[in-house]
């Protein structure tokens, strides 16, 4: 291979390397991506032309790219300097544990070396392994391969981007192949492949409509340990009776409802719990409606970060999240933090009062029921069936019937044994005996309910804003179809909060409350909106019989079987060609003769014999066309005007002229080939007697 051939081939084989790593730009984000793999293939290119240059480096050239992209990639992600312990640290830890931190994180996760790293090492690696196999260009593309099957595993491509990343990974392949054939090969079959590919790809992308394959890696496939976290709910009544100390502030116009810290989930009768597996936040999880800055003090114990029902961007720190609750988790938290947070507003709805339950909520237990609770139950919700109507009633039920507990001394623990006390005895508690009893009689009563704890937001709040103990605060979540988890306060005003900041949500949920009938109205919504809203969906169709997607599918699929059809068809036609005998057998070799020339665009008159036929051939034709055809004249011949039975070796010789005649076409140009691979009059039968 001449030197400058050499060099192209290298670059585009390291091209292929560097495509590949880029198409884990959904884990990342290609800005997070771009330099790292660039710097990679830059250093591969410019070690191995070093190597091919000076001839006693060439046996260490796999060594050498290794070394050197390490260090090229330690000095652009631990900073530059001579290496040390933390750079190769760093590097050690991107081979074996960035792989799995990621599987850890949200996606697009953050950038961070200590995740990203995989990604430029395992380019590094099929680099240099595409280089040294390069002798076999074939083979050469098998490391990148193997690097963009395991970002597919991670996220697969989908859509329109999938079909561009394919087809430019096509094309750089494709002119490596082109690059590195041997001389005299043929290129004939790129241009049907290259056709090939492009039908399958748009097929698969109409197809496709971003499903996932079965075979991707899932985020659960590498769980976070377990984090041993007390119960926040029990902390309670402590926190209110110290209420002047402060918890955390915060600073932004943004408004707010109420800060959570934990959402629980589980209760077996004597604690709440959530099972919850948290994940590493990763760089965003979707554009933030509002943004404030928040600040916990040392004095703040516990692992929770006030949060907001849908976090999506948490810079300042790099905290666990449950993306189902919203919860932020910083497990080792052992000063003053500082953050900002981000959110958006969850879904709401304009007609929330007569809204459905959402039926797929996963909710926990309610542990062994002591008698009286289940009647209870469907007294508070005045026996209507569940739906976030039903919800409300349990809550305003609550807010009447029960009182907030005061003084030095405040109810604690929110088993069946003090919540048995707060129903059926002193009725009174605070939000804590509220919400948890509220949340154990909607489960009973059919209505999917969690428990969240956290602060209500301090009235009159403007500017930064110090939340206190005082405004600690629980509350129970109702699951409302096309809606989400809905916050509801039975407490009512028993945290001393306030509704000023009420906005989204909030607002739409007081607006369901005050338009509450009184108990004599109260009646059953008709139909639950969700479920009219999923039969409205089922129902409505656009003006195609089918989706557009699968219309598109079936053309690009019509015209794959198109294009692949006319050479099946041909193949076929010569194979029953082959199974004739006797002069039969010559007869279909001359017409086999004839069909190959008319596909190649070679006139054949009707009436016209063999030997006419040779002598209308064009000059410039291969001379082993013409050849053939006399051979083949020879054998017609034989079989047809000698008076005796063609044999087995008259056959023979008639089809071995056949394949004299194909080997001379092969020798036409590359257009005319191409349209003969392809030409549907070919397969038309000729008039008998031609």
């Amino acid at each position: 291979m001449a030197f400058r051939a050499r060099s192209g081939a290298t670059a585009l084989v390291l091209l292929t390397t560097g495509l590949a790593g880029m198409l884990f730009a959904p884990v990342f984000g290609v800005k997070a991506l771009v330099l790292p793999i660039v710097v990679v293939v830059a250093v591969c290119f410019g070690v191995t032309e070093l190597c091919t240059r000076v001839a006693a480096l060439t046996p260490w050239r796999p060594v050498l790219v290794l070394l050197v992209g390490l260090l090229a990639l330690g000095e652009l992600e631990f900073g530059p300097g001579l290496p040390d312990a933390t750079m190769v640290g760093g590097l050690l830890d991107g081979v074996t544990q960035s792989w799995q931190l990621t599987l850890q994180s949200t996606w697009p996760a953050r950038p961070d070396p200590e995740l990203l790293l995989f990604v430029p090492l395992a380019v590094l690696v099929a680099a240099m392994l595409s280089v040294e196999l390069l002798r076999r260009p074939a083979f050469a593309l098998i490391p990148g391969l193997v690097v963009a099957g395991l970002s597919q595993a991670y996220v697969p491509l989908t859509g329109p981007a999938a079909t561009a990343a394919g087809l430019a990974y096509a094309v750089v392949a494709g002119a490596l192949l082109m690059l590195t054939r041997r001389h005299g090969a043929r290129a004939v079959f790129l241009v049907p492949t290259a056709v090939l590919a492009v039908a399958v790809s748009v097929g698969v992308t109409a197809v496709d409509q971003g499903s996932q394959p079965s075979l991707a890696i899932q985020h659960e496939a590498a769980p976070l340990p377990p984090l041993r976290i007390s119960d926040p709910l029990d902390g309670i009544a402590d926190r209110l009776t110290h209420p002047a100390v402060p918890v955390f502030s915060y600073t932004g116009a943004a408004p707010v409802d109420r800060w959570r810290l934990a959402v629980l989930d589980d209760f077996d009768g004597v604690t709440w719990r959530s099972d919850t597996g948290y994940r590493r936040l990763g760089a965003s999880l979707g554009d933030a409606a509002h943004q404030v800055r928040i600040t916990v003090p040392a004095a703040t114990d516990g692992p929770w970060l006030p949060s907001q029902p849908e976090p999506v961007a948490v810079a300042g720190v790099a905290p666990l999240v449950d993306q189902g609750s919203g919860v932020l988790l910083l497990p080792d938290r052992t000063g003053p933090v500082s953050y900002d947070l981000g959110w958006r507003e969850p879904a709401t709805s304009n007609d929330l009062l007569d809204a459905g339950i959402d039926p797929a909520a996963v909710t926990g237990g309610v542990g062994q029921v002591p008698a009286g609770v289940a009647e209870l139950a469907r007294t508070a919700t005045g026996g209507l069936r569940p739906s976030f109507r039903a919800a409300l009633v349990l809550e305003r039920y609550l807010a009447e019937h029960y009182q907030r507990a005061t003084g030095p001394t405040l109810p604690t623990g929110s088993g069946w044994t003090q919540l048995r006390t707060f129903l059926f005895g002193t009725k009174a508690g605070t939000s804590e005996q509220f919400a948890a009893a509220y949340v154990a009689l909607a489960r009973i009563t059919g209505i999917p309910a969690r428990l969240a704890v956290g602060f209500r937001t301090p009235a009159g709040a403007a500017g930064t804003t110090t939340v206190h103990n005082g405004d600690a605060f629980a509350w129970p979540e109702v699951a409302v179809a096309g809606v989400g988890w809905v916050p509801l306060d039975p407490a009512g005003g028993a945290a001393g909060g306030s509704g000023e900041n009420q906005a989204g949500l909030a607002r739409a949920t007081a607006q369901a409350r005050a338009e509450l009938p009184p108990p004599p109205q109260l009646r059953d919504p008709d139909v639950p909106k969700g479920d009219q809203a999923e039969a409205g969906a089922g129902s409505s169709g656009g003006w195609l019989p089918v989706p557009p997607g699968w219309l598109f599918a079936g053309l690009a699929a019509l015209v794959l079987l198109l294009v692949a059809a006319i050479p099946v068809l041909r193949k076929v036609r010569t194979a029953r060609r082959l199974r004739r005998t006797g002069a039969d057998a010559v007869v279909a070799a001359w017409r086999e003769a004839r069909d190959l020339l008319r596909a190649h665009g070679i006139a054949v008159p009707r009436g016209a014999t063999v030997r006419d036929l040779a002598g209308l051939l064009p000059s410039t034709m291969d001379n082993s066309v013409a050849e053939g055809l006399e051979w083949l004249a020879r054998q017609v011949d034989v079989a047809l005007w000698s008076g005796g039975a063609a044999d087995d070796g008259t056959v023979s010789q008639a089809w071995s002229a056949v394949r004299a005649i194909r080997k001379g076409l092969a020798g036409t140009p590359v257009r005319t080939r191409l349209r003969a691979a392809f030409e549907v009059r070919s397969l038309i039968a000729e008039p008998a007697g031609s």
